[in-house]
């Protein structure tokens, strides 16, 4: 019999073996979400299959996604990935792209001038989730590490009172060379399946390959 089960948010579909999981690239606008997804796609040699919808100057209108999926002897692992639109006009589509999601890779601006402007894309998160965030899966990427006005991730990290989460991790990335997006992604996975590692899914010293 088709049997279909939630366990937290990711769906678990008995009948084919396939754990589907839904992440999403969230941050203020110019952060490097789209870039960020992108180079994580290269990476695994599936670039085309990602999906975006842009306007006439390369800017995200609603969301990028694309898939990506792994499997062992046994499971499929289905990763479903988004990245949402930065742009104020569009905000209405975030919270839609934000629904049944398993984690969230928050894209920092690591550039001075764009502090606060993080700081309100984290407070929108929050509002999304209220206190259901300190569960949440969250990989925290400061990007542009490569730029030479930073702040210091330690003052962003004590503003947003990031010891309330309890599932958070942080990275320095540079989208734009691939720096730090795949270690980004892998700390995601260890976050949103550290409950099942004792399952036959993803049993410790299992191997999946790309499909």
């Amino acid at each position: 019999m088709y049997k279909t089960v939630i366990s937290k948010i990711m769906l678990i579909d008995s009948l084919n073996k396939t754990v589907n999981i839904k992440i999403v690239y969230y941050g203020p606008a110019l952060s490097g979400k789209t870039t960020s997804l992108k180079s994580l796609f290269n990476h695994f040699g599936k670039l085309e299959d990602v999906i975006s919808i842009e306007n006439s100057v390369n800017r995200t209108l609603f969301f990028d996604y694309g898939t990506i999926i792994f499997q062992n002897e046994h499971w499929n692992l289905k990763l479903h990935i988004y990245s949402t639109t930065g742009q104020d006009f569009y905000i209405i589509t975030r919270p839609t792209t934000l629904k049944a999601i398993d984690g969230v890779m928050f894209i920092v601006d690591s550039n001075e001038a764009a502090y606060e402007r993080n700081i309100i894309s984290w407070n929108e998160l929050h509002s999304y989730f209220k206190d259901t965030v300190r569960n949440l899966p969250i990989v925290i990427c400061f990007n542009k590490q490569d730029i030479p006005n930073k702040f210091e991730s330690m003052r962003f990290m004590e503003e947003i009172n990031y010891n309330d989460c309890k599932n958070i991790v942080v990275e320095y990335t540079i989208a734009l060379n691939g720096e730090g997006i795949l270690t980004s992604f892998e700390n995601m996975l260890k976050l949103i399946l550290q409950d099942l590692t004792r399952s036959e899914m993803v049993a410790s010293g299992s191997t999946y390959s790309l499909n």
